[in-house]
């Protein structure tokens, strides 16, 4: 089975040749979204950009999910309000709505083929005491911030998913899909075009502030000084990165797409062709792909991805898909992989600035595909000078315990899988 199915099938980007040798005003850290926008953004602003990337461009967290753009926060919405208050709670909401607005307006602005499209999300209710969940969350969205929003039956979901194992659902319409992979390369070459350099395959292996003022940025293959350092490495990767790895858990996601199965055999599957989530604490996601795959994804397993954790969570993945889709009992497995989720441990996201100059913005915590690009665009605000539309400059204590490798992730894995049980 291949890699990742959104990078197999995305073109091919090649980044600036030669080392990295220069004195920019931004050197950006992360070829992902997060610094793929922000060098669109930093670059249209007049501003000299350098990103190092230390593979390929979306490369990582940010090719290597299920594709889903969704509106709304991760949290259950009236949970949040309880925790945070209404008005904190539908600032939250809404701009997780303007994220989403976010990469449809730059997929136009910079013609990005990437199929986006606005066909909605179904949270689907996994066992029958969460359709009242759902219902719950219906009326508290409605009422507060998204009036559009859906309530189904079970009776009414057939219409929806060819499937018998849910007990009703929730649907957003504001929420959208594309290709991950072909996004990703777009941001990468409207950037270029901007003027911004991209260097992949180039780690970085030191940061220093100099006396003065500037930040020194190390690679293999060379350094450069830059005024301005923006980290959106995700926080799990190598590199002078302790302080972002003791406050970002890196947990495996893990995805398998099948076989082309045909427009119709697709569509007979999800009529609406929408972007699926279950209600569990350890769910799924599935949805279709541009050319009429299944994609299937969720936590199989409580781990970080290695080759032998993907080969066994696609085992555990594929029949779940059976069981949700017996009717794809004979259909084969053509992609298999996994991924790494940055979670905070509130599960928001933070964006800031953590000492003069050097800035970050990360932990979207499995909502990144619109996230990421939205506060890419954000920061290239932040470090011109205007914080004004950062929502996540919240306090970020470490996670007790925590020093880069998540030791802990068994036990939470435990303890989810329980929560599930009894619910």
């Amino acid at each position: 089975m291949a890699d990742a199915y959104w990078l197999d099938t995305a073109p091919a980007f090649v980044g600036d040749a030669g080392d990295v040798a220069a004195r920019p005003d931004v050197a950006i850290v992360g070829g992902g979204l997060t610094g793929l926008s922000a060098a669109l953004a930093l670059a249209r602003r007049g501003a000299s950009v350098s990103l190092l990337e230390q593979g390929r461009v979306a490369g990582e967290a940010s090719g290597r999910n299920g594709g889903q753009c969704n509106n709304g926060t991760l949290q259950n919405y009236a949970a949040l309000a309880a925790k945070v208050g209404i008005d904190r709670a539908r600032y939250y909401y809404q701009t997780y709505n303007s994220a989403v607005d976010t990469v449809e307006r730059l997929v136009q602005e910079e013609g990005i083929d990437c199929s986006f499209q606005r066909t909605g999300k179904l949270k689907l209710a996994a066992k029958p005491s969460h359709y009242e969940g759902l219902a719950r969350a219906w009326e508290s969205l409605r009422r507060d911030v998204d009036p559009d929003v859906q309530l189904l039956r079970a009776d009414e979901l057939h219409g929806e998913i060819d499937s018998d194992a849910f007990h009703g659902g929730l649907i957003q319409p504001l929420s959208a899909q594309l290709h991950v992979g072909r996004f990703g390369v777009g941001l990468a070459e409207a950037a270029r075009r901007q003027g911004a350099a991209i260097h992949e395959h180039a780690p970085v292996t030191g940061l220093s502030r100099q006396a003065s003022g500037r930040w020194r940025v190390a690679t293999p293959k060379g350094e450069l000084e830059a005024s301005q350092v923006l980290v959106a490495t995700g926080g799990s990767g190598p590199g002078p990165f302790a302080w972002f790895r003791r406050r970002v858990i890196p947990v495996g996601s893990f995805i398998v797409v099948t076989e082309p199965l045909g427009r119709e055999r697709a569509l007979s599957l999800i009529p609406g062709n929408r972007a699926c989530v279950t209600s569990m604490n350890v769910g799924h996601y599935f949805r279709l792909t541009p050319d009429w795959r299944l994609l299937f994804g969720g936590r199989a397993r409580f781990t970080v991805s290695t080759p032998r954790s993907d080969q066994e969570s696609g085992k555990l993945l594929q029949a779940a898909m059976v069981a949700v889709f017996p009717q794809l009992a004979d259909v084969a497995i053509d992609y298999c992989w996994g991924g790494s989720v940055d979670m905070s441990a509130d599960r928001l996201p933070r964006a800031g600035e953590r000492e003069p100059g050097l800035f970050y913005a990360m932990g979207y915590s499995g909502h990144g595909v619109q996230m990421a690009t939205h506060m890419g665009q954000v920061m290239g605000e932040v470090l011109n000078g205007d914080s004004r539309n950062n929502p996540w400059d919240l306090s970020w204590p470490a996670v007790p315990g925590h020093f880069g490798k998540p030791w802990f992730l068994p036990a939470v894995g435990a303890w989810y899988w329980m929560l599930d049980r009894l619910s």
